[in-house]
């Protein structure tokens, strides 16, 4: 009832104050996508050969028919990617008189409309070193009977995080569907008292604190070692995807990840990203999300405080920010916390240890950034989304079209060309697809055959300089004894997924 309230005000609100061609959408932006000295992309002319990463003049004609635009630096797997990814130049977003090209309904629409879903969720709840509980939900296809997985199966797992606010969009729905569909297993990571998770701890996760995440990886690793693991962060979740593959750098035991309409400069973001009308709304959801604990958070925080802010920075400081603040934890072995002391736990402090991009120099593996222009949560993109990380660093490759809204990048593709996997969505519902799900797939696929294709290609250097020594005969190599202690082998070989690490940045 109270999505539907909101959604229902937010259309009102729009339908009365905004400008009629603003809202529909219906005027070209020749100029939408953005240009600079040095940044390289790829225009999505649909041609062949587009696959090629060229540096782009500040003043250099731009088509305006380009929907798509691969900004990242030249390297070795971005020519492969432009090479194999077709799906990068084949997005048609919704234009004209319908509200789906109107970036403020498509995002409210993905947010709050519900969705009948043909996937179903199998939940673990993990406890966490501290006692508290976080939970994995398992989507399994509604007409399957064995609701659990084997742990001897060697099919992907696809790790997916909601929003910050722990919202079940349509946006994770259709891509658990979309990823069952393509053989991964999909499972969504819950939060500390989020989607019914049980609040057994005073303690509540901090903005860009990836403890939690690091201990569910591990039992994600624990019970499938045979599969790859990918990552999937939407919109305000992708804060605490970036700070653990910071933070974790070539332990993450990830091959790739994908943010979908991240937020990356999150403090100032919290200080004046939102527009009042998304801003009221988001603040009275985690209202009643916390209202559950209000009693029990009374001990540590002063809740008059926290149920009155009218702000996403008054919620946050209210959580975290005041002495004795939820998301506190006691000092490690070495005595240090990774988050705020209670003494000094300013606004400033905390986003220096929950900045997701703080540690984004040790980020590893790579990283795809799908955003849209036209996205009315973020914000302007010339002033949020950080072009020069995208230019300067070989793992982070940015997507950007012209339309797409919040999570949204809804569109019709041909005849024929829609049918799902399930089946279950038919009528005008399965004639809508979502380009970022198809995108992503593709780039999990042709990063992982772009790292088999190199690993093969070492072996094979290997061997032929084997082969040229010691006059043709078998080498023999001395090996010595080792006193130190034997430290048994991880099951899913992690030394052996990481040795690639820095072979595409060539």
């Amino acid at each position: 009832m109270l999505e539907w309230l909101v959604a229902l005000c937010v259309v009102i609100l729009v339908a009365v104050t905004w400008p009629r061609s603003a809202y529909f959408g219906t005027k070209s932006r020749p100029d939408a996508l953005p240009k600079g000295p040095g940044r390289s992309s790829q225009q999505g002319t649909g041609d062949q050969a587009g696959g090629r990463v060229s540096e782009r003049d500040g003043g250099s004609d731009v088509s305006t028919t380009r929907a798509v635009a691969l900004i990242c630096k030249p390297s070795a797997l971005a020519n492969y990617l432009l090479k194999h990814c077709r799906t990068f130049t084949n997005y048609s977003p919704r234009v004209g008189w319908t509200w789906r090209a109107s970036a403020l309904l498509q995002s409210v629409y993905e947010a709050c409309w519900p969705y009948d879903s043909p996937v179903q969720f199998v939940r673990d709840n993990l406890q966490l070193s501290d006692d508290g509980l976080v939970a994995l939900d398992w989507a399994v296809p509604s007409y399957q009977k064995r609701r659990r997985t084997s742990s001897h199966s060697a099919s992907p797992v696809l790790l997916i995080i909601p929003n910050s606010f722990g919202k079940f969009t349509r946006n994770v729905l259709k891509l658990c569907e979309t990823a069952l569909s393509h053989g991964y297993l999909p499972a969504v990571f819950n939060r500390r008292s989020h989607n019914g998770t049980p609040l057994t701890t005073l303690k509540l996760q901090q903005f860009g604190d990836p403890a939690d995440l690091r201990e569910a990886v591990r039992y994600i690793r624990h019970r499938q070692p045979a599969g790859r693991l990918y990552a999937v962060s939407e919109s305000t979740g992708s804060g605490l995807l970036l700070s653990y593959l910071g933070e974790c750098g070539s332990s993450s035991y990830m091959t790739a990840a994908v943010c979908l309409s991240p937020v990356f400069r999150c403090q100032s973001w919290f200080e004046n990203g939102l527009c009042w009308p998304l801003q009221w709304a988001l603040v009275l959801y985690q209202k009643v999300c916390l209202s559950r604990y209000k009693t029990v958070l009374g001990e540590k925080i002063q809740t008059d405080a926290l149920f009155s802010s009218c702000s996403l920075r008054g919620l946050e400081e209210a959580l975290f920010c005041q002495t004795g603040q939820v998301g506190s934890a006691p000092a490690g072995p070495t005595g240090t916390s990774s988050t705020c002391n209670l003494a000094s736990c300013t606004w400033d402090n905390y986003w220096e240890r929950n900045e997701p991009l703080r540690d984004v120099d040790e980020v590893a593996i790579p990283v795809l950034s799908v955003c849209a222009q036209d996205d009315p949560v973020r914000g302007d993109a010339q002033s949020t989304v950080p072009f020069e990380l995208f230019e300067t660093n070989p793992h982070f490759f940015l997507l950007l079209t012209d339309r797409g809204s919040h999570c949204g990048f809804s569109d019709q593709p041909e005849a024929g060309a829609a049918a799902g996997a399930f089946g279950a969505a038919g009528g005008t519902e399965s004639r809508w697809t979502n380009w970022s799900h198809r995108a992503l797939l593709e780039f999990f696929r042709a990063t992982t055959d772009f790292f088999a294709a190199e690993e093969r290609a070492k072996q094979l250097a290997a061997r032929r300089r084997g082969m040229g020594g010691g006059g043709g005969g078998r080498v023999f190599r001395h090996r010595s004894v080792s006193t130190c202690k034997r430290v048994p082998a991880c099951s899913h070989n992690i030394h052996a997924i990481y040795n690639w690490q820095r072979s595409y940045t060539r």
